[in-house]
């Protein structure tokens, strides 16, 4: 059974808690990616694949899974080798830097990757910090190709999207020209396009893992900054 550590949100407080672990996670060679999504956009199976591809590279990784209730998750990513802890939220719609950081702390990694994939929710997530070095949003295509138009916050906070389920998108009618349009209107993040979850070369599995691979070198020239 996975550690699971359950959400009590201190209002107010979640800048400060984000700062120290941008702090903590520079220390510790870490570079975190906030993956948030939709319930149903792919996050974990998309998250398993770039995980496989980059223990392929020589790269850790590590997930921090964020739910209302469960360990499903969690325990997928243990059974497949890779460490992991579940954070219940009980009904909140996001997860804050504070239960982050408790849950960090407790999978006891350094020197690599740690994702957090976030409550699926396109509101919330948006507006809490984690301390981050990273923000990456999961958009399927059957979700339509309007959300960039409908969920302003979330596409203009993010560093990177990835569309998932493309192979679906013929059968959906999803524009991928028009959602580009949206997006552009809000942010210059790149789209990565992503299939089956698998990471053939195909699949733009490998294509987001070069952008990790990239960022996670990067934060280890970060200096640690001196109290």
């Amino acid at each position: 059974m996975p550690e699971v550590v359950i959400m009590k949100e201190i209002k107010g407080r979640n800048e400060e808690y984000a700062a120290a672990n941008r702090q903590k996670f520079t220390e510790d060679h870490v570079l975190v990616v906030n993956v948030m999504g939709a319930p149903g956009a792919g996050k974990t199976c998309f998250l398993m694949a770039l995980c496989k591809e980059l223990k392929n590279r020589g790269i850790g990784s590590a997930v921090i899974e964020g739910d209302l209730y469960s360990s499903i998750d969690t325990e997928a990513f243990i059974k497949e080798g890779f460490d992991s802890l579940q954070i219940n939220t009980v009904g909140e719609c996001h997860i804050d830097a504070g239960v982050v950081r408790q849950g960090y702390d407790q999978l006891g990694f350094a020197n690599g990757v740690v994702f957090v994939e976030n409550v699926g929710n396109l509101i919330c997530p948006a507006e809490f910090d984690l301390g981050e070095g990273l923000r990456i949003i999961t958009a399927s295509t059957p979700e339509g190709d309007d959300k960039p138009y409908k969920y302003v916050p979330m596409y203009s906070y993010v560093d990177a999207v990835v569309l998932t389920k493309c192979d679906l998108k013929e059968a959906v009618g999803f524009d991928t020209e028009h959602f580009t349009e949206g997006l552009r209107a809000l942010n210059d993040a790149p789209v990565y396009e992503t299939s089956a979850g698998s990471a053939d070369s195909t699949s733009g599995i490998g294509a987001v893992a070069d952008l990790i691979e990239g960022e996670y070198k990067m934060a280890l020239t970060v200096s640690v900054p001196i109290p």
